[in-house]
């Protein structure tokens, strides 16, 4: 059976004391979602030591944003793997548009980072999609193919298990708009197919795909409904607890 996740990308926003509050809240609504669906709140590096301790002993678990591609060192204002699991952190999300597009992230990079990761202990939630441009050059399946190639096909079957796909149309990320939810379907199984071409079947279906663009608690049930779409990388919503528990309850 393939995990179903729920997981909140706080971004660059709240202060330590409201990400603490927010954290609190959403372990406290934490009771209602079904027990097969893991809840993930992903912070800013500045909070995830203080939310580690509000979450403590609750079934929510706490990523980072984002991990250095180099071990230790002369590397002035970079936060590694290895400190993100000294302080509690399950899990990183890597190759996010934004840091793709803001931040000049390559493929090249992202094996770095998820190697790292990986070694440290952290399971990766990885990114990939395309932008408005490619999408509307029917370029779709290009990039997701290549993206995917370049970074996980440096990967064993084994390091798969430790490593979830987030898809975002880059088009759909704090614009409103919203992939179709055959849209989204569409490309989540040509995702899991061009993981099956490296790693098998049984790899692929194994494999938890997500969805990360602009999902809400009102669209969210007819997108987890889907057949290769295992939950959602959730922004905007996941900054109300109200909300980011709603979209957890609608599988």
């Amino acid at each position: 059976m393939r995990k179903k996740i729920v997981a909140g990308n706080w971004k660059m926003n709240t202060t330590v004391p409201e990400g603490v509050e927010l954290a609190k809240a959403v372990v406290a609504e934490s009771g209602s979602v079904p027990a097969d669906v893991k809840l993930i709140v992903a912070t800013p590096f500045t909070h995830l030591y203080p939310v580690a301790e509000a979450i403590k002993g609750s079934r929510v678990a706490l990523s980072a944003e984002n991990c250095a591609d180099k071990e230790k060192g002369a590397y002035t204002g970079e936060v590694s793997a290895a400190m993100l699991a000294s302080v509690g952190c399950q899990y990183t999300i890597l190759g996010h548009s934004e840091r793709r597009q803001y931040y000049g992230e390559t493929d090249a990079k992202l094996v770095d980072k998820t190697r790292l990761a990986l070694a440290c202990g952290l399971d990766v939630i990885l990114c990939v999609g395309e932008n408005l441009e490619e999408r509307e050059a029917g370029r779709h399946f290009e990039v997701c193919e290549t993206q995917i190639k370049n970074v996980l096909y440096n990967f064993s079957e084994e390091d798969m298990k430790h490593i979830v796909i987030a898809y975002e149309p880059v088009w759909a990320i704090g614009t409103g708009k919203t992939a179709t939810a055959e849209q989204a379907e569409e490309i989540h199984a040509f995702i899991r197919k061009t993981v099956a071409e490296k790693f098998g079947e049984a790899v692929a279906e194994e494999t938890t795909i997500l969805y990360g663009g602009s999902c809400k608690p009102s669209n969210a049930k007819e997108l987890f409904a889907q057949k290769d779409i295992d939950g959602g990388l959730i922004g905007g919503a996941a900054l109300k607890a109200a909300d980011f528990i709603g979209i957890a309850l609608s599988f």
